[in-house]
Formats: structure tokens, sequence, C-alpha cells
């Protein structure tokens, strides 16, 4: 078997029970390989230390059988290829955003200067049978410039945020080079089809790219192939966490204190992408429009810190936070507030029982790759009493998830009368729908993903 070597802006330890999805994924993969991860140390390092821009320390280090490589950033790549390219331009020009982007030619010079720093160090860790997969939008040019090193392993991308059609894509100065770099690549795996549909129109609109079929496509003397692989969950280990005790007490005491209430639940991170304010103000519209509900009905709202130093955050932290607050002001009793607005992290040991608490999910971001929140909702309820997925149309989940309430979150009215039908829906309508989905992120799960990918990537021809 090939040995695994993923590459990700950050590196995380398989062992570690809050290493995240990707570590879940790409673990068992690493481990009977005796794979590699390479990635971003997390440091940033000052001039004073030694950081020159485009010179960053390599640290190795074990994890049973996986060696963690990781590289130490100056201060200066640090804050262009992560702050000014990736998240000031990729991040919201894919999430539709392009009014919030940044287009300072001077931070994809650097972005560029990053990834060929990665590329310097990762070529002499590489063995000639390896598989290599990288991962999002950080690193779209990394295996163009590990070929320019002679690299001839096979090589695989997976995009984990949305790609949007090409009008949007081609407001990207530069946008050709990206496009370029991407023909690298032997496989190139997308969240859901309509963004594989967009990189087919985009690969023929703008690089006169060649169906070859198979959803293979053929541009700068390379082919590549272009595919949907949805990620998902690990169902058993999220429902194993559901049964712990952090989760079982959050469960009770939420049952306890709301006895009287019927909780609405939103888990993210405070993000623009997510339609924090819309979701509340269809929340608004339900106390307006559904008058029954007041008293009744409480939406908590988890919104996790996200990149406090940028502006746009800053602001939509003051816009949801002044939201909150005219709301409950409005409609709120001394002994209920309709929103509890809850600006930190919550442990993932707690998110299953709180999941398990609430009759309705809002999951109803303006635009998301996949959104696993979604899934996660859906294996931690009660199968003989579930609650129902309110689910936005343009989550990547959504075209898994028919069964849930879908709604359009720019459409205020109508994701309210959604919210009130999930609230009185009966009994047996929840337990079918709730069925229906458990079986899809069953069959769709974590591992399926990984597995479905690196079969792909290890049968394919090169080049």
């Amino acid at each position: 078997m090939s040995r695994l070597v993923a590459v990700s802006n950050r590196v995380a330890d398989p062992r570690n029970a809050a290493a995240g999805g990707l570590a879940v994924a790409l673990g068992e993969t690493l481990n009977a390989t005796g794979g590699l991860w390479f990635g971003w140390s997390g440091r940033v390092v000052e001039a004073a230390q030694g950081g020159t821009p485009g010179e960053g320390e390599l640290h190795l280090h074990h994890a049973g059988d996986i060696t963690l490589a990781t590289v130490d950033l100056s201060r200066e790549d640090h804050d262009a290829y992560y702050l000014g390219y990736s998240n000031g331009v990729l991040w919201p020009v894919f999430h539709y955003r392009v009014d919030l982007a940044d287009f300072d030619s001077g931070h994809l010079n650097v972005y560029r200067r990053v990834n060929q720093l990665f590329a310097r160090k990762l070529a002499p860790l590489l063995k000639p049978d390896d598989i290599i997969w990288i991962h999002d939008y950080h690193l779209i040019p990394l295996a163009s410039e590990l070929r320019a090193m002679g690299c001839g392993q096979r090589i695989g991308f997976f995009l984990h945020i949305p790609l949007p059609p090409p009008p949007i894509l081609t407001t990207i100065p530069q946008h050709e080079w990206l496009m370029r770099a991407l023909f690298a690549y032997d496989l190139i795996g997308f969240q859901s089809q309509a963004d594989l549909e967009h990189f087919a129109r985009y690969a023929q609109s703008e690089a006169g790219a060649e169906p070859m079929g198979e959803h293979r496509y053929r541009a700068f003397h390379r082919t590549v192939r272009a595919q949907a692989f949805p990620i998902g969950i690990d169902v058993d280990e999220f429902v194993s966490l559901g049964k712990g005790p952090e989760a079982q007490e959050t469960y009770e005491m939420m049952m306890a204190q709301y006895a009287r209430r019927r909780l609405l639940l939103g888990v993210d991170r405070l993000d623009y992408s997510k339609g924090l304010p819309e979701r509340m103000k269809a929340f608004q519209a339900l106390m307006a429009q559904y008058p029954e509900n007041r008293s009744s009905a409480t939406l908590i709202q988890i919104a996790a810190p996200s990149r406090e130093s940028v502006d746009a955050y800053a602001d939509l932290r003051r816009q949801l936070e002044g939201m909150s607050g005219a709301i409950n002001g409005e409609y709120g009793e001394l002994d209920w507030m309709p929103i509890r607005y809850i600006h930190r992290t919550t442990s993932r040991r707690r998110l299953p029982g709180l999941c398990r608490a609430a009759r309705v999910a809002l999951v109803t971001p303006l635009r998301d790759g996949m959104n696993l929140v979604a899934k996660e909702y859906i294996a931690a309820q009660d199968p003989d009493d579930p609650g129902v997925l309110v689910l936005s149309r343009f989550a990547g989940a959504a075209e898994q998830l028919k069964e849930a309430l879908m709604v359009n979150p720019y459409d205020i009215q109508g994701t309210a009368q959604a919210i009130q039908q999930a609230l009185h829906m009966p009994l047996a309508e929840r337990q079918s729908r709730h069925q229906k989905l458990l079986e899809r992120i069953r069959a769709q799960d974590v591992h399926w993903w990984s597995r479905e990918y690196l079969r792909t990537l290890g049968e394919m021809d090169q080049g």
C-alpha cells in the first residue's frame, strides 16, 4: 500500500479526540501506511526571532506511526498568505462576497511564496510511490510548485469550501493562474455537484478545457479528473459522544431549565457566510406572525469567535449583539427571553446533548461548502422523538439532506413559516424524515468520504 501524505494549512495529532473531522478522516489511512501529515505549525515567528519571509523552520514529530511535519511562518508571510490572500480574497469570493475581498496584489505574491516554501520543505520528505492529498483553498498552487520541482507522484486536491460560478471567480485578479494551478492535480474533489458544475463551466469557458468523459478535462497539456465527494461525519463517534457524561449532563440541564419551552438551536462560527442576521430576522418574524410562540419558543444561538481582528467580523458581532438585544427587548418577559446569544465556543463533548435537547436546528448559511453541524444534529436525535432540521438550500449538505425543511435564508418570511412548520410537525412525520436523513449520513460518513476519494485517486493514470 502506498504511503499517504496529507497536506493542510494546519496539522493535528489524530490520536487527540478533539483534533477535528479531518484528523478522524485521515487518521486510519495515515496510521495504516505510516503516513506523513504536513502543514503550517501555527507559529508566527517575528523578524527579531529569525522569521525571514519564505524561510520557515521545519519541525518533525511522531504521533504513533504517523510523522507530523510542520513549518513556521514569518509575520509577513502569515499576514499576507493567511489573512491577506487566503482569507481576504479566496474566502469571501468563494462564498460569493466579492464586496468584502481585498485584492491587494502583494498578497498574491506572498501566497505563492508560502506555497513555494511548503513545496521546498515537503519535497525532500516524499517517496516515489507516495499518494499526496492536499486540502483546501490555502494550498491551491502547491501541486504546481511540487511539479516544478520534479514531483511525479499522484496528487489530489479537495476544496472544503464552495466554488462559485465563473462570473464570480473571474473577479479575482490573475484567476487564470489559479486555474492553471488546479490542472497540476490528478484529482480535484468538491463538496457538491453544484461546485463541480461551476468548475466544469469555468474550466471550459476560461481555460478552453476539453471534456474527456468520466469527469475528465484536458487543458495546459494535462488531464484532470473532477468529482463531487460530499464529506460526512463519524456518526458512531458522535452518537458515542452523546452517551458521555458531559453530553448527558447538558441534555438534562437543558430539559430541566427549558421544561416549558421549545428550543431552537443555531451553532456556527461567527462568519458572514452563516446568515446569522437573516436568521435572527426570521426568528423575529416568527414572533410577530405566530404570537403563540411567544413565551414558548427560545432560540439559543452560539456564535463561536472567528477572526476577531478583521473589521467585517467585528461589525457582524456588534450587529448580532444589537439585534438579539432589540428582539429580547421587544418580546421578552420577566421569565422568558426569546434569544440566548452566546459568543463563545461550546465544548464538543457537550454539543450532542445540546443538539438532542433542541426541537429545531437552524442551519441557514448564505453559502457553505458542506456544513457538518446539520449532520451532527441528525446523529444526536432520539429516533423515537426526533427534532427537525431547517436547512438552507445554499449549504452543500442540501444536496444530500433533502428530507430537511429547505429554506432560502434571504426570504425572511418564508424561513419564519418553515420554522413554524418545524415547531408543529407531527411525530410520525418527524420520525420518517429523521430515519431517512440518518440512513444517508451513515451511508456517506467521513470514512466513506476518505475511502472513496483515495480509491479514486489511487486508481488514476497520471497527467
